[in-house]
């Protein structure tokens, strides 16, 4: 369990954590100096049982306030530190609301320096400190009187601690498995003989030595060679705890990393230049929280400065919520269920916080009602009522992937999760019943539409027929949609095409007979086409009327253009994907094994290719191809296959 102080500069924070573990958390030579807390102390306590308890000391100074930020985010246990002298002072109201606005739920009231006051004083003051936290995250948090000078209460305050440390053991193991690894980056600094070691709250997931990381958001990849966690050398670090891990990586170097960086599993790393938030303004704030507004986002360790795009009215009063767009300066690590603080434009006051819905949210359309609606099926914590409430809000189908990413799932409980939910699962996307008879309904009616404004031309193909529905509908849902809809012969296939059911285009007259020579021609070239002049000259005709000719009969589906000058029959181009396909699965599609196999020439290799990556087929990865996720053959067309 990590425990951060809070409080106004001189409450004795610092001799606080100094009386419950024995350490100076004090570790710069300028806090010695001046006596007083800059950045953020650590210091750790054995607990019986072969537990830690390990404490964040941040800086009660005004001005060091986003250091005190960085050191409460992804901590488990707020320790409030009121000086009985002084009562509430401007910095304990800021802290308690940056503890109130992060959702630190946990904590306990440290009443110091009760040895200089009388009894009644320190009566006087706990009570204040009660009146004030009970509209809080910290409403009901038990009041210690403690003296860091005489001991005084300090015994009873460690037992209080120890025994919450106690209470949440089991959970704090559940959330070690639960995500991908995270940790929040505040330092990072070189050891002789040891090499790059970086510090932070481990906010998900567990990590092992030799595992393999990414820096985030630079991408930059490291091994850990060794670890600490809550002071101690371990094997293995899990979320809960403060961690120190040893990296080494090609050309890494401490000038690469920086506070607000993140270590994280691979599957984790997604930066962010714009996130979706909920948040909640300062009661005591003065003024509105507008539209635009210029802030200064503090998101774990991260500072960055950022503009709020309002999304309900034109801004948020005082002590109200709402959703917004914050638009970022420079992208950072952000996911779903983050928590943040808000502060003004100079950074010197704390005006709103609140937690990240989605972070990565569409470009346009961010105010738009059915874009609300999605906000707020996504505004819960509870990742299956989430997604039952985000499918039912998405008539255009939800991106799993997307899903999984924004919301730290691993494989495993992704999977679980989406077997347990009511859908219908179109390859990496999924909708509920209701809104996939309606897609079908839409699809029938588009392709209706499609035919009475072009009665000649057969059909749109699966990317065409998606751009006709609108939205954000992905191939994927209409590949599946049309699937069905050909299976109850509601539509029809001819080829890539899609038509309504009895719909018949004929070619025009003059290409009708021109194709009725193009045709043979194709069919005996096998795999090898001709380009368009080619079959002109064996006709005996210009290239023009043999360019016609197969631009109307591409529109019929009868053949598909792979290239500027160049046209296939649907069968022959399947019989080329299907040898690409198998060349992919061994990892040996490139342009030279492809010519060999296909038995055709270099140039068209490479034109069939080429085709191949246009159609979303294969994805060229230097001289080799692989295939795309998800990808099926049908009839000399390529689509996302529906699983």
């Amino acid at each position: 369990m990590i425990v951060a102080t809070a409080g106004h500069i001189d409450h004795g924070k610092t001799a606080l954590v100094q009386a419950l573990t024995g350490v100076d958390a004090d570790r710069l030579a300028e806090e010695k100096r001046r006596g007083m807390t800059i950045d953020l102390g650590f210091a750790y306590q054995e607990v019986e049982g072969a537990s830690v308890l390990g404490f964040v000391d941040v800086p009660g100074h005004e001005r060091f306030v986003r250091n005190m930020v960085a050191g409460v985010t992804g901590v488990d246990f707020a320790l409030l530190v009121v000086a009985a002298d002084d009562g509430l002072m401007p910095q304990t109201l800021e802290h308690v609301d940056i503890i109130d606005l992060v959702g630190l739920e946990h904590g306990a009231v440290a009443l110091t320096k009760t040895d200089l006051v009388s009894d009644e004083r320190a009566r006087e003051v706990a009570d204040e400190i009660a009146a004030h936290l009970a509209t809080t995250s910290l409403a009901g948090a038990p009041v210690f009187p403690v003296s860091s000078r005489t001991g005084e209460g300090i015994e009873a305050l460690k037992v209080h601690l120890h025994a919450h440390l106690n209470a949440r053991a089991k959970s704090a193991a559940a959330r070690g498995e639960q995500g991908h690894f995270r940790l929040a980056i505040d330092r990072v600094f070189t050891l002789s003989g040891v090499g790059i070691v970086v510090t932070g709250a481990v906010f998900s997931g567990r990590v092992a030595l030799g595992e393999q990381l990414l820096l985030s958001p630079s991408d930059i990849p490291v091994r850990v060679r060794g670890l600490r966690a809550q002071g101690r050398e371990v094997t293995e670090a899990q979320a809960g705890v403060r961690a120190a891990v040893n990296i080494a990586g090609r050309g890494v170097e401490t000038s690469d990393i920086r506070r607000g960086d993140w270590l994280v599993a691979g599957p984790a790393h997604a930066p962010t230049g714009k996130i979706d938030a909920h948040v909640r303004v300062v009661a005591g704030e003065e003024r509105v929280l507008a539209h635009w507004t210029p802030v200064h986002l503090h998101l774990a360790t991260e500072d960055v400065p950022a503009r709020v795009a309002v999304l309900e009215g034109a801004s948020i009063a005082p002590g109200q919520s709402g959703l917004v767009r914050l638009v970022l300066d420079r992208a950072i690590g952000a996911l779903a269920g983050d928590r943040f603080i808000l502060r003004d434009q100079s950074a010197r006051r704390t005006i709103a916080g609140g937690h990240v819905v989605d972070p990565f949210p569409p470009r346009r359309g961010r105010a738009r009602p059915e874009r609300l609606l999605v906000l707020r099926a996504l505004d819960c914590e509870d990742h299956a009522a989430a997604f039952k409430a985000l499918i039912e809000a998405s008539p255009d189908g939800v991106d799993l992937n997307q899903f999984s990413l924004a919301r730290n799932l691993t494989k495993s409980e992704a999977e679980q999760l989406f077997d347990a939910a009511e859908m219908i699962r179109l390859g990496g996307f999924a909708v509920s019943h209701a809104h996939f008879a309606a897609l079908k309904e839409r699809i029938v009616s588009r392709l209706q539409e499609f035919h009475a404004a072009q009665p000649d031309r057969l059909g749109p193909d699966i990317v065409r027929l998606a751009r006709l529905l609108g939205g954000r509908v992905d191939a994927d849902m209409v590949a599946g949609a049309v699937d069905e809809l050909a299976g109850e012969s509601a539509v029809g296939l001819s080829g890539p095409l899609i038509h309504a059911s009895g719909h018949a285009a004929r070619l025009p007259e003059k290409a009708g007979k021109n194709w009725k020579v193009i045709e043979p021609i194709l069919r005996e070239a096998g795999r090898a086409p001709p380009v368009v002049h080619d079959i002109a000259r064996q006709i005996g005709t210009e290239a023009a009327s043999v360019s016609s000719a197969l631009r109307a009969a591409e529109a019929m589906g009868l053949v598909v253009r792979v290239g500027r000058n160049r046209y296939a029959l649907p069968e022959t181009l399947s019989e080329l994907s299907e040898i690409a396909r198998q060349l992919a699965h061994s990892g040996q599609l490139t342009p030279v094994a492809f010519r060999t196999e296909a038995a055709i020439g270099r140039n068209l290799a490479i034109e069939i290719l080429e085709h191949f990556d246009r159609v979303g087929m294969t994805v060229r990865e230097g001289d080799t191809r692989r295939l795309a996720e998800g990808v099926s053959v049908k009839q000399g067309g390529f689509q996302a296959s529906p699983a």
